[in-house]
């Protein structure tokens, strides 16, 4: 067996190279980006947009990537989503994972009506830069929007139309968001979805307060670990 294995998932519109900033901190583990088709080293697959289908692709991944360690699951903002529908396939699975790390998100259930998905061009360019986290000029730049709003509206569709409100786990779930993130105030709701142990922080910044954060994250991941052997 290898080292214990942390397998990534991405936000929405990010790709394999999205946690390039954490990765080589995450020493006592063996990091596993994981990558939805579309985008980055799968540019040539169609998109998904159904959650389903998301889940069931990034399973496969992982089922094929496992390398007999015990394994976690870190996931930013769509990445939280899609990492919870995961356990819940690999529970059964019986291949559950060992922990569960959320981020950038309050969570199923919390704010759900929105649609961005369906947003025309200019409004979910504005929802994108208020967010934050995007590069200085990134969304005036024509040829850039072009290839990424349709990553973006696909990856959006997939996260508002999940149907995790009633699930339950039974892996530890650790929740981390930015003080400045809408629905901040809601962290503690991930703490439904977990028969076992729940803990949260919160970071200073914006929905992206990841990339301000590496190595806080990684502590965070490598003590949860320890925690459990």
């Amino acid at each position: 067996m290898g080292k214990p294995q942390l397998f990534l998932l991405h936000f929405a519109g990010g790709n394999y190279y999205s946690f390039r900033f954490m990765t080589p901190l995450l020493k006592k583990l063996e990091v596993v980006p994981l990558e939805l088709p579309g985008r980055g080293k799968r540019s040539n697959e169609l998109l998904l947009k159904d959650f389903d289908s998301a889940v069931s692709d990034l399973v496969q991944q992982i089922t094929k990537l496992r390398n007999g360690s015990p394994c976690m699951l870190f996931g930013h903002s769509m990445g939280a989503y899609l990492a919870l529908g995961i356990v819940i396939r690999m529970e059964i699975m019986h291949q559950s994972p060992a922990f569960l790390f959320v981020s950038g998100s309050a969570g199923p259930g919390v704010n759900m009506g929105r649609s961005w998905h369906s947003l025309e061009d200019r409004h979910l360019i504005q929802e994108l830069t208020d967010l934050g986290g995007m590069p200085p000029g990134f969304c005036e730049d024509p040829e850039l929007m072009n290839y990424y709003l349709p990553i973006l509206r696909a990856d959006f569709e997939v996260v508002e139309k999940n149907a995790l409100d009633d699930c339950i786990v039974n892996v530890p779930i650790y929740a981390m968001m930015g003080d400045k993130e809408e629905n901040v105030d809601s962290i503690t709701n991930w703490e439904k979805f977990t028969k076992s142990s729940f803990s949260f922080k919160i970071f200073n910044g914006d929905h992206f307060f990841i990339h301000s954060y590496p190595q806080s994250i990684v502590d965070i991941i490598e003590k949860c670990y320890d925690s459990l052997q």
